[in-house]
């Protein structure tokens, strides 16, 4: 099955070019980051034409907001509460065939890499911190369950997922102590890095690129901030990763492209 992240950057606004990203790459479940949009008015009808008839809802008015839209039947869905401020941010579901989701879109943390002068900056913070605690407090037995965790983490973490290691070690998304929390994170679940499972760490690659550059394909100026992880229990499941980097083109695209995850399950 295939199984896509994207944040769209609201969900109405470009509810086009996410129809569109379904009928050219057909993914089995889509993960949505920052719908900025109530539950209520959540254009629910599109996804149904589209054949995704199931849908796990976490939105909020205006910000943030995150989505499961799938071809699947749910047999569970559920919110974790990892964020301080009450923003709408997580959503977790199991499919009918077992594999477990959870979908994130972490805080940006605002421009000041400092938590005492930056309120936001401090609950980016808090929230990774509340990531690594929730999957740490697992039982290691549910390790070798199929279990997924994607999303819009809004962290860079390794040298060459950022254009200028050097030029963005005090910006946030890249500081060091954004990276070790997310690594963290990642540890308390032995968790699989799937872009680096098949991309070498050495090599650049990219998911966001600012809306800041007019010539964003030229100057190539972008980061990773978007993710696949998996539990070690599906990590033999793997079989390929795409990163849709020409869809940063597209007419009225979000500054984030969709990050796309086959599995055998």
């Amino acid at each position: 099955m295939k199984i896509a992240s994207w944040n769209i950057n609201s969900v109405r606004h470009r509810i086009q070019l996410v129809a569109r990203f379904l009928r050219e790459h057909q993914p089995d479940v889509l993960c949505l980051q920052e719908t900025k949009v109530t539950d209520d008015l959540f254009p629910a009808a599109a996804f149904h034409k589209l054949g995704y008839a199931h849908h796990a809802l976490h939105g909020q008015k205006a910000y943030h907001g995150v989505a499961i839209l799938s071809r699947m039947p749910f047999k569970q869905t559920g919110v974790q509460d990892f964020c301080r401020e009450g923003h709408a941010r997580h959503m977790g579901v199991t499919l009918q065939n077992g594999l477990e989701l959870h979908n994130f879109y972490v805080p940006a943390g605002g421009d000041v890499a400092d938590p005492d002068a930056n309120p936001k900056f401090a609950h980016k913070l808090d929230f990774l911190q509340g990531m690594e605690k929730f999957f740490g407090k697992r039982k290691a037995a549910a390790r070798s369950n199929p279990v997924m965790l994607l999303g819009d983490l809004n962290v860079a973490p390794l040298e060459h997922d950022v254009w200028s290691h050097k030029q963005l070690l005090d910006v946030v998304s890249h500081t060091p102590v954004e990276t070790r929390l997310l690594g963290d994170a990642m540890s308390a679940f032995d968790w699989c890095d799937v872009t680096r499972h098949f991309v070498p760490p050495d090599q650049k690659i990219y998911s966001w690129w600012s809306y800041r550059a007019a010539d964003w394909a030229a100057s190539d100026r972008g980061r990773r901030l978007d993710h696949v992880w998996v539990s070690p229990g599906l990590k033999g499941a793997l079989k390929s990763q795409t990163i849709l980097k020409k869809m940063r083109g597209w007419q009225k695209a979000s500054d984030h492209v969709p990050v796309m995850v086959e599995v055998d399950i």
